[in-house]
């Protein structure tokens, strides 16, 4: 059974270039590792609804928990591909995980209600729908001044043709999963975490350095 690394962080913080890069030295290295992103926008039914809702085009409101619950749904139709990346590579680096279900729907309740939906979702993806958590998680701490910069640079996305999705756009939300992040890593729910963050000096910091730090928290926690 391979490691299981999760790239975590709110809109913006860099997931998928970090993502990759890390998968790319860890190739390097010799080692076999693989990037997996969610949502599957386009390989399961949950990601298909879930690209709707993003795109403001599902014409049912989503309630914070069954917005959760299309996230793990997403994973759940994703579980063999995962079962399957994880027994033939060394290392599986997600894009986004369950944290992020957590973090995100978390921050769309009543503060005195999150504790409990985060809960309620960590128990449905790892119980109910038996997905592994991961070895280690990576928060890349990126401020939302610099986040909002790189979400304008990001490649045309399979759900929507807007700059932002219904998530991006909401400044408010974004502070809050920011805020969730932080809590989760400071009480290392679903395990190990590493805070990496992506700025320096005020900068964003090149790529390449923030995935060797990543690769380093690996190799030292192997």
């Amino acid at each position: 059974m391979g490691f299981l690394l999760a790239i975590e962080g709110a809109d913006g913080a860099g997931k998928a270039t970090a993502s990759a890069l890390v998968a790319e030295q860890l190739v390097a290295a010799g080692r076999a590792a693989c990037v997996l992103s969610f949502p599957r926008y386009t390989e399961t039914v949950g990601g298909w609804a879930l690209g709707e809702m993003l795109a403001g085009t599902l014409p049912r409101t989503v309630t914070p928990k069954a917005a959760a619950t299309l996230y793990a749904l997403d994973r759940m139709e994703s579980r063999d591909v995962l079962l399957t990346a994880l027994a033939t590579h060394e290392v599986v680096v997600f894009d986004r995980y369950i944290a992020s279900n957590m973090a995100y729907q978390a921050a769309q309740v009543p503060a005195d209600e999150a504790d409990a939906l985060m809960q309620w979702i960590a128990a449905l993806e790892t119980g109910a729908f038996a997905l592994p958590a991961p070895d280690l998680s990576i928060y890349l701490d990126t401020p939302a001044e610099i986040a909002r910069g790189l979400i304008l640079k990001k490649r045309k996305r399979s759900y929507t043709d807007d700059a932002f999705d219904a998530y991006e756009a909401d400044t408010g939300l974004q502070d809050r999963v920011r805020a969730n992040y932080a809590a989760m890593v400071d009480a290392s729910v679903l395990g190990d975490w590493r805070r990496v963050s992506t700025v320096s000096e005020g900068a964003s910091r090149p790529p390449a350095e923030i995935a060797a730090e990543i690769v380093a928290a690996l190799n030292a926690g192997d």
